[in-house]
């Protein structure tokens, strides 16, 4: 596992492909697809992140997406928006957003629903 330190500050896009502690501040984009990160109980995020899990101890501002969850344990504070399809709030944690937690992809969500053809007007009249 990496770590970003305490006195660490990270601004831009930041990537990787193993799991990643942030004790530090970090500002910009986190991407780690296939792995997990962890914002510490010193570590500032404002930050867009798309990770495979989240944990929050410390602070974040910004959108969480996670493939497998999100867990914000009772120190932890976010404000922004999470998508992930398990979610873990401890008691005593703080987050200001909205969730998603649909295991439909977008794309699905917005299908239209194929209808019953209606019957030409008239038509249900006469069979009554």
């Amino acid at each position: 596992m990496a770590t970003i330190g305490q006195s660490i500050v990270f601004k831009g896009e930041l990537t990787g492909d193993e799991d990643l502690e942030i004790e530090g501040q970090v500002d910009g984009v986190v991407q780690l697809a296939n792995h997990q990160l962890t914002i510490g109980a010193n570590g500032r995020l404002r930050a867009e992140v798309h990770a495979k899990s989240v944990i929050v101890i410390g602070q974040v501002i910004g959108d969480l997406i996670a493939s497998e969850r999100i867990e914000i344990q009772a120190t932890g504070v976010v404000t922004g928006d999470l998508k992930a399809p398990r979610l873990n709030v401890q008691e005593g944690a703080v987050l200001n957003g909205s969730i998603d937690m649909s295991a439909t992809s977008v794309a699905d969500v917005k299908k239209p629903v194929a209808a019953a053809p209606a019957a030409p007007p008239g038509e249900a009249l006469k069979s009554a």
